[in-house]
């Protein structure tokens, strides 16, 4: 096939744009090398000297465009301008436009331009590269060009609608490229629907439904990277969070953004927001749903409310020879009057405190007025003096901040108020609440069933370090952390993050990957982090496996935050998942989750799924076997072996055996071409063959079964492997497994 005869050209520009951006980086490099051999004199010329110093480093690090292309594509418009679209913009020297940022407004119509609604374009222009080098051009023409007779060696498609892909070929190669352990930016090649979502207005709740290959993920980081572009004011003051299902997905997605030009969004886990408490084992599934669920808002504020008690009995305290004596009576005026004022519970301790020292003063003013008339005029005089006598006082002078810092050093006096109003650790409460049945009673009254309460109860740990938490805890402790505040007179720390440990942080807008698998505490945590309410909620119903899967984004949206009635759009294409296997699995979405339907696969392989039922000693020989002929498959990609948590070890032992390299899904990444991982990490992963092993175990061992087996099925780009030795669910028992899987 001939080349594009524009080649050369777009060659030559593409050239020039590089050439205009090395010269920029080290012009921006020698500036900080400069700035950083001055010596600041005054500790203005030092600030000064810092902010350069952190507006190069960052202009450093936009100007970085790696191994990824720097311009993508090209608009020609009606009224005669054309526009290079890139990652980010560049100027020449005279400021003129080389390159657009693809985040402006006038790069839209390369994203959204179809032959119904042409946008003004005339031409819009694909490249496909490598490096700084031009490989190929794909054009699309709109409007009178579309129907002219244009030799200009340019193939073009028939006559587009809303739903077809734009730039087909950039995005089947793009699609057909080997998967790695890292995610890669789809900015070259997003289509309409998806940048309706991207370029979606900053308020609000957005949710984005998106089944298996849609590209959700990709488009919330996208989302991410333009907000940030469009809104750099305030975004870049109040912070962006992305929220993601486990490290290993963050890992996965961390390059995306830093490609895009953007490295100010914090990423993280709902769990990586509790800083001084992370999970060290698992709730069992009916526990999960327990703690997960609204109502233990109310639990833990009841909690919380326990805690705040008046005496049971009058306090005594013997003091300089006195006997002082306060009401339980007057300490239920404190705690009723404390309860009534605003704060978190550690702050109104104060109030307390003040209280109490009040009523103690009074007491004591009386005792020694009392005995000043009664002729003695100080703690341990025996002999009255007369009245009259010149060397007796008027009035006993007092010091109402020393004597309350003598008072409250009293032993009676610290229990009273440890008693009456202690002041809380979110750790110690729940610990605490755990480990006494009769706490738990009384929190969950009215709330909690005697099964539930029960299931709660675990031994007391001998530190607050060696407390097994569990997700769920994370989310209690997190919302006990808002009703308790900081501690009074504790030294803050920062963590880890740079947060001070007691420190609730807030953002201006905030990306919540995979949303459909939180509880409705987590999303708690996640609404009372929001500035103004503005969040994009990202997921896919279908593929819901938490332990309180919802039945439709209404009941996600409910527990987030309400200033605007929260928008849903939907992905309807799958870009990922050949049709083929995506036919496979929507069978089992059928009996899953009648009322949902799968998204519409864009692309084919030549081969269907493959099903292998071997005998239990065989199996991890036909695991390997699979893995093997997945690598082949993969052309140089990578493989993924699918399992339940408990089937991890000796899978990894049955590959060791056959000889096969391998990976283990962790924190570290999906660095190996193959991946022995666990089905409750694999959500939100692709790769390009995957070997699924013993389907009927997944179902049993997930908490919503099928739709666990729905996320295995859907994560190939290229191949599917089913082995098993067990009975297939009848979902996937398929009379004849090698003719065509029609969905249901």
């Amino acid at each position: 096939m001939a080349p594009h005869p524009a080649l050369k050209a777009e060659q030559a520009f593409i050239d020039r744009a590089y050439e205009r951006i090395d010269a920029l980086r080290a012009a921006a490099s020698e500036t900080l090398a400069s700035v950083l051999r001055q010596r600041g004199a005054t500790p203005g010329s030092l600030a000064e000297r810092d902010v350069v110093v952190r507006t190069t480093l960052s202009r450093l690090e936009q100007l970085h465009v790696g191994r990824e292309s720097l311009c993508f594509g090209r608009i020609d418009r009606e009224d005669g301008d054309s526009f290079h679209i890139g990652r980010l913009a560049v100027s020449a020297e005279d400021q003129e436009p080389l390159v657009v940022d693809w985040r402006a407004p006038v790069a839209e119509p390369f994203y959204r331009a179809t032959g119904v609604h042409p946008m003004g374009l005339r031409r819009r222009r694909h490249f496909a590269t490598e490096g700084r080098r031009l490989l190929g051009i794909e054009d699309e023409l709109f409007g009178a060009d579309a129907l002219g007779d244009v030799d200009d060696g340019v193939g073009r498609d028939g006559p587009e609608d809303e739903a077809t892909t734009s730039g087909s070929g950039a995005l089947m190669a793009a699609l057909g490229r080997a998967r790695s352990g890292r995610m890669r930016d789809i900015v070259a090649t997003v289509q309409r629907e998806q940048d309706e979502v991207i370029r979606a207005e900053l308020p609000g709740v957005l949710v984005v439904q998106g089944g298996p290959g849609t590209g959700k993920t990709a488009v919330a980081l996208h989302r991410a990277a333009y907000l940030l572009y469009t809104h750099r004011f305030p975004l870049e003051r109040q912070g962006v969070l992305l929220i993601g299902p486990n490290p290993l997905f963050l890992r996965y997605i961390e390059q995306v953004l830093p490609s895009l030009g953007e490295s100010g969004v914090a990423l993280t886990t709902v769990a990586g927001l509790v800083h001084d408490a992370r999970a060290r084992t698992e709730d069992r599934p009916e526990v999960a749903r327990t703690k997960g669920a609204a109502r233990m808002a109310r639990v833990v504020a009841q909690a919380v409310g326990d805690r705040q008690r008046p005496l049971r009995r009058d306090l005594t305290i013997g003091f300089e020879g006195f006997v002082l004596r306060l009401s339980r009576h007057a300490t239920n005026d404190i705690v009723r009057a404390a309860r009534r004022r605003p704060g978190t519970h550690n702050a109104r301790r104060r109030f307390v405190e003040l209280q109490l020292a009040r009523h103690l003063s009074s007491l004591y003013r009386e005792v020694l007025d009392r005995r000043r008339r009664a002729g003695f005029y100080g703690p341990g005089d025996d002999d009255a003096l007369d009245e009259g006598d010149e060397s007796a006082p008027a009035e006993v002078v007092i010091d109402d901040t020393e004597l309350w810092s003598s008072l409250r050093r009293l032993p009676p006096v610290a229990e009273a108020l440890d008693r009456m109003w202690p002041v809380l650790d979110p750790r110690e409460l729940l610990h605490d609440l755990y480990g006494a049945r009769p706490l738990l009673n009384l929190a969950g009254r009215g709330v909690l069933s005697a099964d539930e309460i029960a299931s709660l109860c675990r031994p007391r740990s001998a530190s607050l370090e060696a407390i097994p938490w569990t997700a769920g805890d994370l989310a209690l402790l997190d919302e006990a952390r808002l009703l308790l505040g900081p501690r009074v007179g504790r030294r803050r720390g920062e963590n880890a993050g740079g947060m001070l440990d007691d420190e609730i942080r807030s953002y201006g807008h905030i990306v919540v990957d995979e949303a459909q698998d939180l509880t409705p505490m987590q999303l708690r945590m996640l609404a009372r982090r929001s500035i103004s309410g503005s969040m994009t909620v990202v997921g896919d119903i279908a593929q819901a496996t938490g332990p309180l899967a919802p039945a439709a984004w209404s009941d996600v949206v409910a527990h987030l935050p309400t200033r605007r009635p929260a928008r849903t759009v939907e992905l309807s294409v799958n870009y990922r998942t050949p049709a083929r296997i995506m036919a496979l699995a929507a069978r089992v979405l059928a009996v899953a989750a009648p009322h949902l339907q799968p998204p519409r696969s864009v692309r084919d392989t030549a081969e269907h799924p493959r099903f292998t039922r071997v005998g239990p000693d065989e199996l991890g020989g036909a695991v390997a076997a699979a893995a093997r002929r997945g690598l082949d498959d993969a052309e140089g990609g990578n493989v993924a072996v699918i399992v339940t948590d408990a089937m991890a070890p000796g899978v990894a032992d049955e590959l060791t055996s056959a000889g096969l390299a391998f990976g283990r899904a962790d924190r570290e990444g999906l660095e190996a071409r193959l991946t022995v991982i666990p089905v409750s990490m694999v959500k939100g992963l692709e790769f390009d063959s995957v070997v699924v092993v013993e389907p009927a175990r997944l179902v049993a061992e997930s908490p919503q079964g099928l739709r666990a087996l729905y996320v295995a099925l859907t994560r190939a780009t290229r191949s599917l492997s089913v082995v098993h030795a067990e009975p297939l669910p009848a979902a996937l028992d398929v009379p004849d497994r090698h003719e065509p899987v029609a969905a249901r």
